[in-house]
């Protein structure tokens, strides 16, 4: 097939090609080795390398396109491995040099300047495409399935008739990932929602989050409720991380008669809203972090939620302030939510986040669950 395309070429450019030994050798291991895809794209850029830099070589008015050799560049960056994106950069080079030797106007120090700059990034790319072993963006494309995966798994099962939840996770600068995630899980009659901090924040946390999400999200409904926890203690247990630390917190509620039970691992405490009294209850539930030790206890509480109740779960980052009481962060948040009392915490649990959050560069995530 490539002794047809050459053959179809008129015979005073082949001749020309000939010339130049590169393109000689480049047609000899076309031809020696099998015809890849990625050998039909190498072939498809070093011919079209060659055709901007001739028509340039031979352009009088300034109307050839020698940009395009940025194109192609960038092109092999995305599309082919280092070791044949080096042999690309032999060819852009050798019309560059042969542009350059035919003093074109359009080869100057802007364009090798331009030129050099793609290729450092066009190397860098292809090198990180081969770590990964994906091809073009789909590494990219890859990511952007994780993270629709991880936000599809925070959302809430549907609840009878009475009930409402709302779930709000904030990163940190704006990052499509983070290190707070939530799990849930619901048959109709108990629903079960776990709230997951991991240490860090932004993407540094996102990659660990990514997985524990899917561990966890498989241990909620799996097993007991009470040994949800201790599970996922001995999931991190086995890992042996050293990159820091992970907390959770963990609720089981009965949808029928509003009973339910937290229990805690290192985290901030749930507080609920006595809608009968109009005042806050900070949960006394206790636990130590996931992963420190071999035998988690938790010490968990139990309540009821009526009607008008709410219960709310958070991460630190949305009470946390350097220099500051983790009381005080409490303080500031149950002040900011007795405002949604009047208009109902669903409707207002984005807003409370906002407003916690404004002066934070941390992860945030609250989850509201309410029965109306």
């Amino acid at each position: 097939m490539l002794q047809r395309l050459v053959q179809l070429l008129p015979p005073r450019l082949r001749a020309v090609l000939r010339r130049i030994p590169l393109l000689v050798v480049l047609y000899r291991w076309l031809r020696r080795g099998k015809l890849t895809r990625e050998r039909y794209v190498f072939a498809a850029l070093a011919v079209l390398a060659v055709a901007v830099g001739l028509a340039t070589a031979s352009d009088t008015r300034g109307l050839a396109p020698s940009g395009v050799l940025v194109l192609i560049v960038l092109g092999g960056g995305l599309l082919l491995k280092v070791r044949t994106l080096v042999v690309l950069l032999g060819v852009v080079v050798a019309m560059v040099a042969y542009n350059a030797w035919h003093d074109v106007p359009a080869i100057g120090v802007g364009m090798v300047a331009t030129l050099t700059i793609t290729a450092v990034l066009a190397l860098t790319l292809a090198r990180t495409r081969q770590k990964l072993g994906v091809q073009g963006l789909r590494g990219d494309s890859m990511l952007l399935e994780l993270r629709e995966r991880l936000r599809r798994q925070g959302e809430m099962p549907v609840l009878p008739d009475g009930w409402r939840t709302q779930v709000v996770l904030v990163q940190a600068g704006g990052s499509s990932f983070g290190g707070d995630f939530v799990v849930s899980s619901s048959d109709g009659d108990v629903l079960e929602v776990a709230l997951v901090d991991v240490s860090g924040k932004g993407t540094d946390a996102g990659t660990r989050a990514l997985m524990l999400s899917g561990a966890f999200g498989g241990l909620l409904g799996s097993v007991q409720p009470d040994r949800f926890l201790p599970a996922c203690n001995a999931y991190l247990q086995r890992q042996r991380w050293d990159e820091g630390f992970v907390t959770a917190v963990h609720v089981v509620v009965d949808l029928r008669t509003g009973e339910y039970t937290v229990e805690s691992a290192g985290h901030p405490p749930a507080v609920q809203f006595d809608a009968s009294s109009g005042e806050w209850r900070v949960s006394s539930a206790k636990g130590v972090v996931l992963g420190v030790v071999p035998d988690l206890k938790c010490v968990p509480e139990r309540g009821t939620l009526r009607s008008g109740d709410a219960l709310l779960l958070y991460t630190d980052g949305l009470v946390e302030s350097p220099g500051s009481d983790l009381d005080a962060g409490i303080d500031r948040l149950l002040g900011e939510a007795e405002r949604l009392v009047p208009q109902g915490f669903e409707s207002g649990a984005k807003e409370l986040v906002a407003t916690m959050a404004a002066a934070r560069d941390d992860d945030c995530a609250l989850v509201v669950i309410s029965r109306v």
